[in-house]
């Protein structure tokens, strides 16, 4: 712990869809990739402090036959041109019926990529636009910031511990808001 009681913030865990890119339903597509506004200028701020970076992701179209794991593979090196290298890339082909540990709002995913990055989950922040990914960050033992979209649910926006009008603002958030990464 750093002053303040904070923990020193290792990892960002992000959303892909609605979060780093626009989101597509069952995206399989490389060419339909579309980042978010800023997300590039946000990825570089947080690599220049020396924050890992990993994407974690529900990707159920797997389970229901809609896409590949080949095309999910696909859209992530699409998504690494865009935006640049992260440090580790977990994504769960279940569907919610399945009651795996991996999808997002439970902790399995985010405590694999942690374990990966070698960060504790009390070091990294879960950067997410719905309550699954802030109720995943709770489950782990992490920090959670919401970046809202219109689909996001009022009540889930209510009650995130905290939230940013978008990736580039949650990112600034990420660094300063949390001791022990240099301003």
């Amino acid at each position: 712990m750093t002053s303040g009681g904070f923990p020193h913030v290792g990892a960002v865990l992000l959303d892909r869809d609605g979060t780093l890119v626009h989101d597509v339903p069952y995206n399989g597509d490389p060419r339909r990739v579309q980042p978010v506004p800023h997300a590039r200028e946000a990825l570089d701020l947080l690599r220049g402090k020396g924050i890992r970076l990993a994407v974690v992701t529900n990707q159920s179209g797997v389970a229901r036959g809609l896409l590949t794991e080949d095309q999910v593979r696909a859209v992530h090196t699409r998504l690494t041109e865009l935006l640049g290298p992260f440090d580790d890339w977990r994504y769960c082909p279940h569907g919610a019926e399945d009651g795996c540990a991996c999808r997002k709002p439970a902790p399995g995913m985010l405590l694999a990529a942690c374990a990966a990055l070698g960060v504790p989950p009390a070091n990294a922040v879960m950067i997410g636009d719905i309550g699954a990914d802030v109720e995943a960050a709770r489950a782990a033992g992490a920090q959670a910031i919401m970046v809202p979209t219109p689909e996001t649910l009022p009540g889930e926006v209510a009650t995130a511990p905290l939230v940013a009008d978008d990736l580039l603002s949650a990112a600034r958030l990420a660094v300063e808001l949390l001791p022990g990464v240099a301003a």
